[in-house]
């Protein structure tokens, strides 16, 4: 039975190269995969799956008005499953059809994204997949600063924490750190 899930943590977790993992692990046995990501991130290109270790892989870009529904239709209605990166970047609409593909094509769609954003609000994306997802899992890495959980992720500029301003700001390490909610509230270097 085809489930939707969303695999969620903080920057540096390893969302990315879970995808290219399970892409390769299901292409190894000959399954077909559909790999989508939001065409909102462009650090390594639109339509670009790249893992901070140095992989990536091509994907087709999920645009504000794509249809992903019909795109798995178009692309591959018998795929063994969808694999979604930056699914923070979804709108509510995306996750609606994503629930689609899983009920109506019986398909397994795999989300992997942040939960919450640098002001510890949650994204679209992430709140219609934590409404919506069978299955939700913890993606888990430690803290910048320490050796806790990360649990949320700290922007930064020129060294100082920033907790207010545009909701998505495209970055990796030179932008954000994943950190515990100790030092969130007190980043040691302010």
């Amino acid at each position: 039975m085809a489930q939707l899930f969303f695999r969620y943590g903080a920057m540096n977790s390893g969302k990315s190269i879970e995808i290219l993992k399970v892409a390769h692990n299901y292409e190894e046995q000959g399954k077909q995969v559909i790999i989508l990501t939001s065409g909102v991130d462009s650090r390594s290109g639109v339509g670009v799956i790249a893992s901070r270790i140095g992989l990536e892989r091509k994907a087709t870009p999920i645009e504000s008005a794509t249809n992903v529904f019909d795109l798995v239709q178009r692309e591959n209605p018998q795929a063994a499953c969808v694999l979604i990166d930056e699914a923070q970047f979804l709108e509510k609409h995306h996750v609606t059809e994503c629930a689609r593909v899983v009920d109506e094509l019986n398909i397994p769609v795999m989300a992997f994204g942040l939960k919450n954003d640098f002001m510890n609000n949650l994204f679209e994306g992430s709140e219609a997949l934590l409404l919506q997802a069978d299955k939700i899992e913890e993606m888990k890495t430690i803290c910048w600063f320490c050796t806790k959980k990360a649990i949320m992720n700290l922007r930064v500029h020129d060294g100082h924490p920033v907790y207010a301003g545009e909701q998505i700001q495209i970055g990796g390490n030179e932008s954000y750190y994943p950190v515990c909610r100790k030092h969130y509230n007190n980043p040691p270097f302010r």
